[in-house]
């Protein structure tokens, strides 16, 4: 789930190749070269051993109690005992607490990992996606493979566990996902304007010049995120980060990375977006409320935050994003796990709790009424409330129409780097050097490789750089 949404608490796609479902080469080349990648990650994982996890995913399992086990679970979804509270009633083995922290970013992560550090903590932590491997690196986290994860793989969408997983090791269980779409004004791009939303990306910077010439934003950027930039590249086909034997290659100046670089150059030369803030901040939500910035594109998860537009209801709709003639139907942008710490006694319980809640109907239902979720992780089921249409976005039934097309047709090659934070906080300081005008994309990629390959190598990994 995004930071934004946190802290509150806090159509089909276009024709084309490449879909999701039926690309069992894919998936099969994915998992051998994951079968290296946990050579690469094992190695990283032997240089942590302060907090004993490499001796915790190497000995023998622990067996599961015979008695009754009170699970703890740090996180930063709001209401999460609530959710707890629906699986405690169903029966009397497991108790599970929940307990809240502040987002991961915002001392969140510290918090868990001077616990696990320190030998003691949750035995069960909200942990984003994007930062798995690098709790993993750090010895932060239970193999939950060894406990039988991997049985349980068929009940996840293949998107959700392909980020959770590193060949044979399973690092977390997904807790929700961030499939990216466009969310638009269809009052004002539709009914005012006679603009209809792009297929394509082409269509797109065709659409937003026109939107520039009738006096309005087709949309936002944050000057200092970098989030979106993986978005985009993965779209693409990209896959920045390659785990072979016990090497990290690195490809984020690959040439379908540069492809999309060399196309958001000309956007933002062209001043086709707005720079000066982020979507959700106080200043879009005005702009928005307004009809003066028309459009979203981002994590499914962004729908909740745009029902706070003023004025909007009825007014919004939703588009699948626009794509690369040979990429994928979308990107993904947040979304978060839930990860069985290296210091919990009780793994199993967890496992069997943690299935619960992201595959069983009443789990996903209760995260969705009570924690407001992003998309959901299980395989065949999104939400009872999400299989109605919406009175906001104009009675559509978007999220089976556009998000679940959405959803299916992610990028499953794509790995996160072991230390995402450090890579995210690179690349906002190469947006902000773009939006500045004192870099480019083409030249500022190379440039952010360089410096991660350095960090990279600097934690005691072994990298290369793709050439």
């Amino acid at each position: 789930m995004s930071e934004l949404r946190r802290h509150r608490a806090a159509s089909s796609p276009p024709p084309g190749p490449r879909p999701r479902s039926g690309s069992r080469a894919r998936t099969t080349s994915r998992r051998a070269v994951l079968g290296g990648g946990a050579a690469a990650l094992a190695a990283g994982l032997a240089a942590c051993t302060s907090t004993g996890a490499a001796t915790v995913n190497s000995g023998p399992t622990i067996p599961a109690s015979s008695g009754k086990v009170t699970l703890t679970y740090w996180a930063w979804l709001k209401d999460l005992q609530k959710v707890a509270d629906v699986y405690n009633a169903t029966q009397d083995r497991i108790e599970v607490r929940a307990v809240w922290i502040p987002g991961g970013d915002s001392g969140g992560y510290a918090k868990i990992l001077s616990a696990v550090a320190a030998g003691g903590g949750p035995d069960i932590a909200q942990v984003e996606l994007r930062a798995v491997p690098e709790f993993a690196l750090a010895g932060a986290l239970t193999d939950v493979g060894r406990y039988g994860a991997l049985d349980k793989e068929s009940a996840f969408d293949p998107g959700a566990f392909a980020q959770v997983k590193i060949g044979d090791s399973v690092w977390a269980i997904p807790q929700d996902t961030g499939p990216a779409a466009m969310f638009y004004n269809r009052q004002v791009l539709e009914d005012e304007l006679g603009l209809t939303p792009p297929e394509t990306w082409d269509e797109f910077r065709e659409l937003a010049q026109h939107v520039k010439d009738a006096g309005k934003t087709i949309m936002t950027i944050d000057p200092g995120d970098g989030s979106v930039l993986p978005m985009w590249a993965m779209q693409r086909g990209a896959n920045w980060f390659e785990p072979k034997g016990d090497t990290w290659v690195l490809h984020m100046a690959d040439d379908v990375s540069l492809e999309v670089a060399d196309f958001w150059d000309g956007i933002i030369k062209d001043q086709l977006i707005g720079t000066g803030y982020g979507s959700f901040s106080t200043p879009w939500m005005a702009a928005a409320g307004k009809g003066d910035v028309l459009s979203y594109i981002g994590g499914s998860w962004g729908d909740a935050l745009i029902e706070g537009v003023p004025d909007g209801s009825g007014k919004w709709k939703v588009a699948p994003m626009p794509r690369w003639q040979d990429g994928y139907a979308s990107g993904g942008l947040g979304g978060s796990s839930a990860a069985v710490l290296s210091t919990s006694q009780h793994p199993a319980e967890a496992l069997e709790f943690l299935t619960w809640m992201c595959t069983d109907p009443a789990g996903i239902d209760a995260m969705i009424e009570y924690s407001g979720i992003g998309w959901s992780p299980s395989a065949d089921y999104i939400g009872k409330e999400r299989e109605k249409p919406s009175e906001f976005f104009s009675g559509q039934n978007y999220n089976e129409d556009v998000i679940l097309p959405m959803a299916k047709g992610q990028n499953l090659d794509w790995v996160w780097a072991p230390l995402m934070q450090r890579v995210n906080a690179r690349l906002g300081d190469g947006m902000l050097s773009v939006v500045g005008g004192s870099n480019t994309f083409t030249k500022m990629l190379p440039q952010a490789q360089d410096d991660i390959a350095d960090i990279m190598r600097k934690i005691g990994l072994n990298v290369e750089v793709a050439k």
